[in-house]
């Protein structure tokens, strides 16, 4: 997988200067576009298309300093409609337009090129079980929240302490099969998942039930499911075995991601700090 993965970044490197699709990497990682993306923020610790916007306007800096093309030259080349948006794009990321860099001989900022290696630390193995589930509903109340990668996430915590007691009761009653109890879901989830962008964040339940008029459902279909399991401090215990299950599991293993809900349930110790934790990715196998 590794390897595919370093073929697709080839051509994203071959191509800086043309239209690059995300379709046409996925082909040559042998993946889905869904998974790729996904894999590909994870691995990279940057969304595709910043990282491309970044290569892009890295491998134009040097060439502004050149001089060896104007600017509108340069701009077209790397895909912008005039030199007003190559500046503005050009501004964000080295903090100074490109016609005052080529005057001055500016220091400008360099996105590396990257490429995947694997690495094992460590003498742990992950736990985890694939599980067929048959379409249910998650039942419960959503709210549409920023993404928070480490520590404890505001606006979830405000929004769940804002839960009425009778209404948390209902939704746990609904729950009727596995994963048992109250969940954490997120749903409609960024492709970038950069700090800061937004997803709907489910506290409910999963139940074969009709949900009341008063709560919100979303119809999950059938499929396949990898369940991971860990124990650690809270809530990085949770965070990171998201982050472990796309770098490390998903390369070394015959399965993709596939669209849906992220399912996490969690039980706290007595004091709050530590926790339980299951994982809940849907999945579907690699298939050659």
């Amino acid at each position: 997988m590794l390897e595919r993965l370093n073929q697709a970044m080839e051509h994203i490197e071959r191509h800086l200067d043309q239209q690059i699709e995300v379709a046409e990497l996925a082909r040559i990682a042998m993946t889905s576009e869904y998974h790729f993306r996904r894999l590909f923020s994870a691995l990279a610790g940057v969304g595709l298309s910043e990282y491309v916007r970044r290569r892009r306007l890295t491998v134009a800096g040097a060439e502004v300093l050149a001089a060896e093309r104007t600017l509108l030259d340069i701009a077209v080349r790397y895909g912008y409609g005039s030199t007003e948006a190559f500046a503005r794009a050009f501004h964000a990321v080295h903090g100074v337009g490109p016609g005052e860099a080529r005057r001055t001989g500016a220091a400008l900022q360099s996105q590396p090129r990257m490429s995947f290696r694997l690495v094992v630390e460590g003498s742990s193995s992950m736990r985890y079980r694939i599980v067929q589930k048959d379409g249910f509903q998650l039942v419960g109340r959503k709210a549409r929240v920023p993404l928070v990668h480490e520590g404890m996430n505001p606006a979830i915590v405000a929004f769940v302490r804002g839960i009425p007691p009778e209404t948390v009761r209902r939704i746990e009653a609904l729950s009727d099969q596995e994963p048992q109890g109250v969940v954490n879901v997120s749903a409609d989830v960024a492709d970038s998942r950069a700090e800061g962008t937004e997803l709907d964040y489910w506290y409910g339940v999963v139940t074969g039930a009709d949900a009341p008029e008063d709560l919100d459902a979303l119809a999950v279909p059938a499929g396949a499911w990898a369940v991971f399991e860990n124990s650690g401090a809270f809530p990085q215990a949770v965070q990171y075995l998201w982050r472990d299950v796309f770098t490390q599991w998903f390369p070394s293993n015959p399965y993709r991601s596939r669209p849906g809900p992220e399912i996490s349930r969690t039980r706290l110790s007595a004091d709050g700090t530590e926790a339980d934790a299951e994982l809940w990715i849907p999945v579907e196998p690699v298939t050659d």
